[in-house]
């Protein structure tokens, strides 16, 4: 779900339970903003699912440069 909301992003996610996850996501499209925005973001491309069946998410955002 994160990938079609951001193409250009690179996507890590685990989670051992299906309700708890970590992900990491590396997009260009972050370059300039600062996290809480890059957050919300990632949040919108998760929609319904957020607070439903994804219980609870810890969440990385990088750009490309601060990723490498």
């Amino acid at each position: 779900m994160i990938r079609a909301g951001l193409p250009d992003a690179e996507v890590r996610v685990t989670g051992d339970d299906g309700v708890h996850f970590e992900a990491v996501v590396v997009s260009p499209s972050f370059n300039g903003l600062p996290t809480l925005r890059r957050h919300r973001m990632v949040y919108a491309t998760l929609g319904s699912y957020m607070g439903r069946e994804i219980h609870a998410l810890g969440l990385r955002t990088l750009t490309p440069e601060e990723g490498a």
